[in-house]
């Protein structure tokens, strides 16, 4: 008796060939997902800094240092103001570990006793509310390290120039907005004057036409 495997093994193929057969048929989707726009809130701003890194906070009640996570930090300054801030995300869940401007006067300085690390302190936005914070970063490199030290030292001091025209243009402002001021005070009383004009012409012109009357008498 013959056996019927291979029989049996050539109808599976043939059967699986059929299956894997492209028979061309377009099938529309269930669901029509629509493409949506994703905004960072970086897109008016420059990245003139951007390194891995761990962050750390100093917890003041436990006095302790508590790591923020590790993530990409960078340093954004913005097209038009031309200030910078300092934004670091951790790296899977994309939450904020830092958010805050480095203004004139800032510093950092390398944490003792770690050449890969470094400190500062910050008015800090990251948890929704301004807070005073004092942070430490940890890079892979000494080298990394020594970058963000130079370029936050750099833009500290360039910002006093960028706070000093923003104040010159804020000055300017305020003068422009006064001259303006002045210039509506002029025409209204201009204005009140041109209205007064022709009564005071009436006026005039009563005065003269009682005048003829008195010496016609």
């Amino acid at each position: 008796m013959a056996s019927t495997e291979p029989e049996r093994e050539n109808r599976e193929e043939e059967t699986e060939v059929h299956e894997d057969e492209d028979t061309g048929a377009q099938v529309a989707p269930i669901v029509r997902l629509e493409e949506v726009a994703v905004t960072t809130g970086e897109e008016d701003e420059d990245a003139v800094l951007d390194l891995k890194s761990k962050m750390y906070r100093f917890d003041k009640e436990g006095n302790q240092w508590k790591e923020r996570g590790a993530g990409t930090v960078k340093l954004l300054k913005h097209k038009q103001t031309g200030k910078v801030r300092l934004v670091m995300r951790q790296s899977k869940t994309l939450k904020i570990c830092a958010n805050h401007l480095i203004s004139s006067g800032m510093t950092v300085q390398e944490h003792s006793g770690n050449e890969k690390s470094c400190l500062w302190h910050a008015t800090d936005f990251s948890d929704g509310e301004l807070k005073d914070e004092l942070f430490c970063i940890r890079f892979a490199s000494i080298e990394n390290c020594k970058t963000f030290m130079e370029k936050f030292t750099e833009i500290s001091e360039s910002q006093q120039q960028v706070g000093k025209e923003s104040t010159e243009g804020d000055e300017a402002a305020g003068l422009i907005e006064n001259l303006t001021v002045e210039e509506k005070k002029s025409e209204q009383k201009a204005k009140e004057a041109e209205e007064k004009r022709p009564a005071k012409e009436e006026k005039d012109t009563k005065k003269e036409e009682e005048k003829k009357t008195e010496v016609s008498t």
